[in-house]
């Protein structure tokens, strides 16, 4: 992997060693470029997002960037391109260096420095109706490849996360459950959509360790965003259940809820219905979440465990 680094590096003039600071779908390397400015570095997963993906999640954080969004901009290689193939499993792209401490992480504290929790929601929630304006006004280029959070991508028989609802941990009592919740949440997100829902780029994977605090950026709270790498088009208010998702079996859950909401609402105002089908898409990301996790993590990982307590809370939550 560092040797791959290596050689991507090159293509944009850097120096000294990449450091490997996150590997998740993608490898991420801290580096130097030849100017001395700190940039990231990322490798790729293979098969995750095709070229064309790629190529418009680029063209998408560059295109908010230029509108003042805080999002890291994408650094263009010394042949111009904004992407580097170095073989036809693995390519590379180099972004600007994201200012600022992700707010936390799962099942960790806050980060020290930032404004207290409900005051960090409220200004997420303002940030995301930005991010949801800003990207409403773009002129998307086409094509424009992105994957679709739609009911089939969530619900459907081929999830874009997996069929989570056939995980091997699921007990014969949890199946019932989940599939349960999976069939009325499917007719409700079908008349949600049929009805007017908010639909547009949405970025998908706003945890905290994605969402940064800048105690000297003014705009937008402080906050700013990174890792587009499952953007895409859905539903805006999934894009809100993310946010807190990582919360959802905690105390403060309800009261972070209500606060990322208000700060939404105070740019985009939301319907009583959208309110209502809040805790709909909550248990949709639970349930993306424990697809994703099926083939990422071994059954005896102590947070597969996790994943599937916070799918089966969430359905039964629902159904109740």
């Amino acid at each position: 992997m560092i040797g791959a680094a290596r050689a991507a590096l090159d293509h944009w003039g850097g120096r000294g060693v990449p450091r490997l600071i996150s590997h998740r779908e993608n490898a991420v390397f801290a580096v130097s470029l030849g100017d001395g400015r700190k940039a990231a570095l990322r490798l790729h997963r293979p098969g995750y997002n095709s070229v064309p993906e790629i190529m418009a999640e680029l063209w998408w954080t560059n295109a908010l960037a230029d509108r003042g969004f805080p999002v890291p901009r994408p650094i263009p290689a010394q042949n111009g391109r904004l992407l580097v193939e170095l073989s036809p499993q693995r390519v590379a792209t180099m972004l600007d260096w994201a200012a600022g401490v992700p707010i936390g992480a799962a099942g960790q504290p806050f980060a020290n420095d930032a404004p207290p929790p409900v005051v960090l929601y409220h200004r997420l929630g303002r940030l995301l109706a930005r991010l949801h304006g800003e990207s409403d006004a773009l002129d998307l280029p086409v094509p424009f490849q992105r994957r679709v959070w739609d009911q089939d991508g969530l619900l459907g028989e081929m999830p874009l996360w997996g069929r989570f609802w056939e995980h091997p941990e699921l007990s014969i009592q949890d199946r019932r459950l989940i599939g349960e919740a999976r069939q009325k949440a499917a007719a409700l997100v079908a008349q949600y959509r049929a009805h007017g829902a908010d639909f547009g780029l949405i970025h998908a994977d706003a945890l905290r360790e994605n969402v940064f605090y800048n105690a000297n950026q003014s705009a937008m709270g402080g906050l700013g965003l990174i890792d587009f790498d499952d953007s895409g088009f859905g539903f805006r208010l999934y894009d809100l259940a993310v946010a807190v998702s990582q919360s959802m079996t905690e105390p403060d859950y309800p009261t972070l809820c209500e606060s990322l909401l208000d700060g939404y609402g105070a740019l985009r105002p939301l319907r009583r219905k959208d309110r209502a089908m809040f805790r709909v898409f909550a248990m949709l990301r639970a349930f993306a979440s424990l697809g994703w996790a099926m083939p990422r993590l071994a059954p005896d990982d102590k947070a597969t465990a996790g994943y599937v307590a916070r799918a089966r809370h969430a359905a039964a939550a629902f159904l109740a």
